[in-house]
């Protein structure tokens, strides 16, 4: 049932009743397996991509990466565990990188926002011993959502059409 799994990360509001369809399946086989899915922690949820480029004053977002020292009992899970629980962190990556370690994506109100929050709360962080912050500027695709020029889109529709 991998490919359930990923129909429905393409689309989570596919109907159980159009997902039996693609599958060849029954429509109650679809919600035992989805149920099945998020009792056992596979689907931990859903939710609407927001193109953020059209929304007037939306949050600064920003890519902060950390170089931690893991610890010997836990290793990278004890510092993940504080930089998640901070609200305006939205994910949280252990990265394979020469350089950094963790990876979190984080919103706020302002750059200054931003900048604080690492400066004052990451930074100071015990086993924090370095972090480098880049600013999203554009979102061009998230989640598999391609978020382009919507007159180039409008153009390539009718050309279909």
């Amino acid at each position: 049932m991998i490919k359930l799994l990923e129909l429905l990360s393409q689309n989570a509001d596919f109907t159980p009743a159009q997902l039996s369809a693609m599958l060849g399946t029954s429509e109650e086989e679809v919600k035992k397996q989805i149920e099945e899915y998020k009792n056992a922690g596979v689907i931990k949820g859903t939710k609407a991509i927001i193109n953020w480029n059209k929304v007037p004053d939306a949050e600064v977002r920003a890519i902060i990466e950390l170089k931690v020292t893991p610890k010997p009992e836990t290793g990278f899970d004890d510092i993940a565990d504080i930089v998640m629980s901070y609200e305006n962190v939205e994910d949280v990556y252990l990265a394979a990188s020469s350089r950094y370690d963790l990876i979190a994506l984080v919103k706020g109100g302002t750059i200054q926002e931003i900048a604080e929050f690492v400066s004052k709360r990451l930074s100071t962080l015990d086993n924090v011993i370095g972090t480098a912050t880049s600013f999203v500027l554009n979102t061009y695709k998230q989640d598999g959502a391609i978020f382009g020029n919507e007159s180039e889109e409008e153009e390539q529709r009718s050309m279909i059409l």
